[in-house]
């Protein structure tokens, strides 16, 4: 087997020893090319050559939920094709690793390494869904290309505490949980929205869901991590299934403390509920509007301010090592 290993050397929790340890191991079981990214978008390059190629069977992705995103693009990049594309596998090293621990990867790189090489000896593996987001047409954001995601995208108030969050760590700040926290609590209070939202959700044969502050898209279950905590906002969400959406109309200081303690005490049975609780299941298609540009991310990476972003889920897009 001929493998390709794309790897960050910025990963927040593996060292370079560390690398070179998990690099020693996938080698030993494979004909494996290493390659450290220099540039962003570099990983999704790689991902690309490696769609391309006749002799690459597999890539692993050494890093965070970023790069793994990056990957996932440049491997999608002319459409899925699971039975002919590499298959991806994925060795965590970010701060929180969501997409390979939805897989059910442990968070240890060294460990998940493991795993990895053991599914290959006994031929384990899945193929699962993925989303798109891209620019709608007719509206100023036509122009924007379309883009995968593997667990998650944000438009609105998740968005801006992403978008904070980035300008933080820009400033050398480590991404911690408790810095999550502060950036949500900052972004809540200056939040020009959160009592009358401006996000309308629009999906085939069906009335428009009008005014939410926060609308969330999940490709996987649970939606993110707060260190070993899993936090479920849309319980349902599967790899097998098209996208959820829970959607928030209002965000006043009792409905933020409220929703706040039900993700925190959430569970794979039971999300976030209420009468300012919009959530829908298996979604292949449908688009979120704004009445303003909002910060939109996709995977934890901010994408900047949009109006208008259609998406699309697909079932069967890419095969992955488990």
């Amino acid at each position: 087997m001929r493998a390709l290993l794309v790897v960050n050397p910025a990963a927040t929790t593996t060292s370079a020893r560390t690398r070179d340890v998990l690099i020693h191991a996938l080698a030993s079981e494979m004909k494996l090319e290493a390659v450290t990214t220099e540039y962003r978008g570099h990983a999704r390059d790689l991902g690309r050559r490696a769609a391309d190629s006749d002799d690459i069977d597999m890539v692993v992705a050494l890093g965070g939920d970023g790069t793994v995103n990056e990957v996932v693009n440049g491997l999608l990049h002319a459409g899925p094709d699971p039975d002919a594309l590499p298959r991806l596998a994925v060795v965590p090293g970010g701060s929180t690793n969501v997409f390979a621990r939805a897989l059910g990867l442990p968070n240890d790189a060294v460990e998940a390494t493991g795993a990895i090489l053991d599914a290959l000896e006994t031929g384990s593996g899945r193929t699962v869904g993925l989303g798109i987001a891209a620019g709608t047409p007719g509206t100023p954001d036509e122009g924007v290309p379309p883009r995968w995601f593997t667990f998650c995208a944000g438009f609105g108030f998740d968005a801006g505490v992403v978008g904070r969050v980035e300008q933080q760590r820009e400033r050398g700040r480590i991404s911690t949980h408790s810095l999550y926290i502060r950036q949500a609590a900052r972004q809540f209070l200056a939040d020009p929205h959160r009592r009358s939202g401006a996000i309308t959700l629009e999906r085939p044969g069906a009335d428009p869901v009008r005014e939410l502050v926060l609308s969330i898209v999940c490709n996987a279950s649970p939606w993110t991590y707060l260190g070993n905590r899993p936090v479920y906002a849309t319980p349902a969400a599967s790899f097998d299934s098209a996208l959820d959406v829970l959607g928030l109309s209002r965000l006043s200081t009792p409905a933020l403390a409220r929703y706040a303690t039900q993700l925190l005490t959430s569970t794979p049975d039971r999300g976030p509920r209420g009468r300012h609780v919009a959530s829908f299941h298996d979604l292949t298609d449908f688009t979120l509007h704004s009445k303003v540009s909002l910060p939109f991310q996709m995977d934890g990476d901010h994408l900047g301010l949009r109006s208008s972003v259609t998406f699309t889920g697909v079932r069967r897009a890419l095969r992955v090592i488990v």
